[in-house]
């Protein structure tokens, strides 16, 4: 087993410390592999040291990922960026990241959260109720599913 795959087994076997280390030996190594990069800043990620995490997630992109892996980077970059209370720029990188992957709909629910911190409470609300009854099987906003899309984004209008 190489070490990047080590590194993620230690990761899902609970020993994030050893394996952000290896991670990190790896990134220093090899500073031009997008997806060392990206699984360094997930390292980062999961150990609560997000500031630490963006420089990998920025540079992962950078570099270049396959889809999956770049949906990864882009949400834990967003919402990095968020939880350090860099709005605007987690904006940023979640609008260019719906030009890509405009139907995922965990992108869309962490731009709403970053669309309510910027004070985008209206936009925020579609995005979220228009995930909501696109992906709910709860009988009970199914039964209200027209109604709940209706209103999605007339929340300020009033009859």
């Amino acid at each position: 087993m190489d070490n990047l795959s080590k590194a993620i087994v230690l990761r899902s076997e609970g020993k994030l410390t050893e394996s952000n280390e290896i991670l990190q030996a790896l990134a220093k190594d090899d500073p031009r592999s997008a997806e060392i990069n990206y699984q360094c800043a997930c390292s980062f990620d999961v150990l609560g040291k997000e500031a630490e995490a963006v420089p990998y997630y920025e540079k992962a992109l950078q570099l270049g990922l396959n889809d999956e892996d770049a949906l990864g980077a882009i949400i834990g970059l967003g919402s990095t960026y968020r939880t350090l209370g860099k709005y605007k720029k987690s904006k940023t990188v979640f609008e260019s990241g719906l030009v890509r992957f405009p139907e995922n709909n965990a992108l869309k629910t962490f731009y709403a959260m970053t669309l309510y911190n910027v004070g985008e409470h209206v936009e925020a609300m579609e995005i979220l109720l228009a995930c909501l009854v696109q992906t709910t099987n709860d009988p009970d906003i199914k039964s209200y599913e027209r109604a709940i899309s209706f209103y999605s984004d007339k929340l300020d209008k009033t009859w």
